[in-house]
């Protein structure tokens, strides 16, 4: 199981919005800048905000210091959420979704397993909101601000999330 480009990129993206939720009060972010700060095609972020519109998690403004911001705190915005509007359902195996796709649903010992594995999955992606990633975001720039040129130490943000 990867991580496709959808999810990754969307959420970098979102990030930018986040960020510029907290420092500029929400104003929209051109979908240009995004992809220049994180270096990502502007026309694959174009598709990929096509759905998080749609789902309200991003917002539209018009005209010429228009762009996108985000529809909702940073704080309410979930990567569970996120995820199932890029990539679809979270589940690992088809026959969660679909038990009429497998013979052996409701009574195979490996379906039991597959379910535990994606609730626990989903139960890690909402548990990590965008205002957590910024916290955490926050903590990395602070420590590789404080590293001088030659010393070499391990970044560790993990209880800012």
């Amino acid at each position: 199981m990867k991580l496709s480009t959808r999810a990754e990129y969307g959420i970098r993206a979102l990030i930018e919005l986040a960020l510029q939720y907290e420092q500029a009060s929400n104003q929209p972010l051109m979908l240009q800048i995004i992809a220049s700060r994180q270096n990502i095609s502007k026309k694959y972020l174009e598709q990929l905000f096509i759905p998080l519109r749609k789902a309200g998690v991003v917002e539209g403004v018009r005209g010429p210091s228009g762009g996108y911001r985000l529809s909702r705190h940073p704080d309410q915005i979930h990567l569970d959420e996120v995820f199932e509007i890029l990539e679809g359902s979270l589940s690992i195996a088809d026959c969660l979704d679909s038990p009429d796709l497998c013979k052996l649903s409701g009574g195979c010992a490996t379906q039991e397993v597959w379910r535990q594995i994606t609730r626990a999955i989903q139960d890690t992606l909402h548990g990590i909101s965008l205002a957590s990633l910024i916290a955490r975001h926050s903590c990395l720039i602070d420590q590789l601000q404080s590293l001088t040129p030659l010393q070499v130490q391990p970044l560790d943000c993990s209880k800012t999330a």
